[in-house]
């Protein structure tokens, strides 16, 4: 028998009856789906160090389970001393087992650390069924020693769903147990 993590194990048997319902759909295919979670980091002192980049990288890849790569910029800009192809930031993206059991985490162990968390933003989707959340600290996560950690950054994620609808986005991560503030 394989693993099946928990969060997807609950999508499938509890929420999408659920959203079915309660989004009115006429179809169980048609009930939206968490298809991503892309967690990236701009690094923006790397321009004159760059192990600034390579730090970004391991606490991306310690905090999804996933290795992280390093983005690079796409043109030169010259008021920042920035030359095209320079490593300026750190990206991951999870689908399948390791996307639920990362949302898992930050549910149920990461967001709860917040210094005086009411909830997330409600204000975060992008009109296509996406939201953004930024996150000020990465020390939120329990994988992330603080001794070692040399700068406090924070960082982006961004849940990717399979709706163009904001509302029918937001019922999915709500549902997944995303805690929006009221």
């Amino acid at each position: 028998m394989s693993y099946i993590p928990r969060l997807k194990e609950y999508y499938s048997n509890k929420i999408v009856n659920e959203l079915k319902d309660k989004l009115r759909l006429d179809n169980i295919m048609q009930v939206p789906v968490l298809e991503k979670i892309v967690i990236s980091r701009g690094v923006g002192a790397a321009v004159s160090d760059k192990k600034l980049v390579d730090h970004a990288v391991d606490e991306l890849t310690l905090i999804s389970g996933q290795k992280a790569f390093a983005t690079l910029s796409k043109k030169d800009v010259a008021s920042f001393k920035l030359r095209k192809g320079t490593p300026i930031g750190a990206k991951v993206t999870l689908r399948g087992e390791r996307m639920y059991e990362f949302l898992d985490r930050l549910i149920t162990i990461a967001l709860p650390r917040v210094r005086d968390f009411q909830g997330i933003n409600s204000k975060g989707f992008d009109g296509r069924g996406n939201y953004n959340l930024g996150i000020r600290e990465q020390i939120i996560f329990p994988e992330i020693n603080i001794d070692k950690v040399n700068k406090i950054a924070g960082m982006d994620i961004t849940f990717v769903t399979s709706t163009n609808s904001d509302k029918e986005a937001h019922a999915l991560l709500t549902e997944l147990g995303l805690p929006f503030k009221k």
